[in-house]
């Protein structure tokens, strides 16, 4: 138990999971946590499911809480800082989940200094996912504990000490169910159109791909197998998935993937009002 009182900023489906989470894992007591909305509606859901405190203002969660956790969308910020600043306690961590916001940035429209950022991603919601997180020098090292805390709550946690590699993250991990979900909606689609009903088509590609990640999980951890060998132990000469790797990187699947990443880099850095990084064309878009 944390014994600390934590105020969500924007209780949309990050929010919640750590709210669920951090229930879930007996971390907090539903009293001691307060979710900030303006969508009263959302503010009814959420204390009929958790019994959590909530709020309309925003000002009036944050004013009494330990930790503030800012889950609002990036676009939404700006405004919500203004309205925030000079009203967290002196004393109060502030945690954010904002794709792109800097330390910076949020510290410089709070007017205040020990801030935590964070990019967790969306199986956080069932306690699967995975956070990369930084804390400004004014953290204290008991705030790390309880920033540790409640990220675990949400699955793995990655700590570094460059800010430089959340934007990174925001990219990968951040941003990669969606590559992930976009990889399994075009294999489900694939399915079908061989002839599979759509039900079949889905339990055989999703069971495929938990397969496959817990084979490679078991696999790393005995002996650190890369994936390649992995990949060229499925692929025999001549045979039906050698074909369709021809295929794949005939149509540019890899550079495909690193160039989604790096364009989804750049929208982080340019979130967090840095100076964009141009793309790099390829050297077919070279040549043409």
């Amino acid at each position: 138990m944390l014994e600390k009182k934590i105020a969500f900023i924007g209780s949309g489906a990050m929010g919640e999971a750590m709210i669920s989470g951090l229930l879930r894992q007996d971390l907090a007591r539903p009293e001691d946590l307060f979710a900030a909305d303006p969508h009263q509606e959302r503010l009814n859901d959420l204390h009929n499911r958790y019994g959590v405190l909530t709020f309309a203002d925003n000002n009036q969660a944050a004013a009494h809480a330990d930790v503030v956790v800012l889950s609002v969308k990036p676009q939404r910020l700006t405004g919500v800082l203004k309205g925030l600043k000079g009203g967290i306690p002196k004393e109060a961590l502030v945690l954010s989940i904002v794709a792109g916001a800097t330390t910076a940035k949020i510290s410089n429209g709070l007017a205040h200094k020990a801030i935590v950022r964070s990019m967790p991603n969306t199986p956080a919601q069932i306690g699967q996912g995975i956070t990369v997180w930084m804390a400004s020098q004014d953290v204290s090292e008991a705030q790390k504990e309880i920033a540790s805390a409640v990220l675990g709550a949400l699955g793995q946690q990655v700590n570094v000490d460059d800010e430089s590699y959340l934007d990174m993250a925001t990219a990968l991990s951040g941003t990669g169910p969606a590559y992930v979900f976009l990889f399994m909606e075009a294999m489900i689609d694939a399915g079908v159109h061989l002839g599979f009903s759509r039900k079949v088509s889905e339990q055989l590609v999703v069971q495929t791909l938990k397969g496959s990640v817990e084979y490679y999980e078991m696999l790393n951890e005995k002996s650190g197998v890369h994936v390649a060998v992995l990949r060229n132990q499925v692929t025999s000469p001549g045979g039906t998935s050698a074909e369709a790797m021809y295929f794949l990187e005939k149509a540019g699947f890899r550079t495909a993937i690193s160039r989604a990443v790096w364009a989804a880099y750049q929208r982080s850095l340019e979130l967090g009002k840095e100076k964009p990084v141009h793309i790099p064309e390829s050297s077919a878009d070279t040549e043409k």
